[in-house]
């Protein structure tokens, strides 16, 4: 079980307060969740700049990090992945650590696919070569990140959602058949910088949709976008728990995949 956080909007903003000085920030999850569990085994924040992603990660606890807390503090983008790991599969290692990239595109589980060493050989199979080698780790979550990447690559053309959908779809049916008693655990969000791509299955996932510019949710000053017209600004946020009390937020259907546009507006099928 870990946390995740992801935020998309029409200009950059600063999230400091979301990750860092909000009632239930990333922060605080990471000491204690809403199941009163910690995720002590690493955390990581990646930015997108829509050409390529930068990711910043720590094999430690962020509550016990100075670089969570100033790195948090200097994010000022369009997007953004989070995230606070507590372990299954996989030591606590950077390379083992939340956000994973590859070339464009960033990646974030919350969950456990608990099939995954009777899946494994069979995902890999299903993986193109260059995505095996883009493989540096031992978790599930990575694993699962190339074979939706490479399912992705067969037909490019292809709408990421349609690829997404059927790569997850094969891995809840081939878990289902070869390991019936296993949890899956399959929160995940994907994103190049131009669109995202996210699953509810299995864990709790809410969002919360902003428009216009207002004053930031947790300290009620600085707007955190600047030189922007309000009507222009649009942006989703979308986290493991509530991240503010002020806002409304929505809980994403089980079984829910979802497209962020370019335009940072959201788009919610059935998976």
């Amino acid at each position: 079980m870990c946390r995740l956080y992801g935020f998309r909007s029409s200009y950059p903003r600063k999230i400091e307060c979301e990750l860092i000085r909000a009632e239930n920030s990333l922060l605080a999850q990471s000491l204690k969740d809403e199941h009163g569990n910690s995720h002590p085994d690493g955390w990581g924040l990646a930015i997108h700049d829509g050409a390529r992603p930068h990711v910043v990660r720590q094999a430690r606890a962020a509550s016990e990090s100075m670089a969570f807390r100033w790195v948090s503090a200097q994010v000022h983008s369009r997007t953004v992945l989070a995230h606070v790991r507590r372990a299954t599969f996989g030591d606590p290692r950077p390379e083992n650590t939340h956000p994973f990239s590859h070339d464009r595109w960033l990646f974030a589980h919350n969950g456990t696919l608990g099939a995954f060493p009777v899946l494994r050989e069979r995902m890999l199979a299903a993986t193109s070569e260059i995505q095996r080698r883009g493989i540096l780790g031992q978790t599930d979550s990575e694993h699962v990140f190339h074979f939706l990447l490479a399912r992705a690559e067969l037909q490019p053309e292809r709408p990421l959602l349609d690829a997404v959908r059927e790569g997850v779809t094969d891995l809840v049916e081939w878990s289902r058949r070869d390991a019936p008693e296993a949890e899956i655990g399959l929160n995940i969000l994907l994103t190049d910088g131009q669109e995202s791509v996210g699953v509810r299955y299995g864990r709790s996932l809410w969002y919360t949709a902003r428009d216009r510019v207002h004053p930031c949710e947790v300290c009620g000053g600085a707007l955190h976008v600047e030189g922007v017209p309000p009507a222009d600004y649009h942006a989703i946020v979308v986290a493991s728990e509530p991240i503010t009390r002020s806002e409304s937020w929505e809980s994403f259907a089980e079984g829910a995949i979802f497209r962020i546009d370019p335009g940072a507006r959201l788009h919610v099928e059935a998976l």
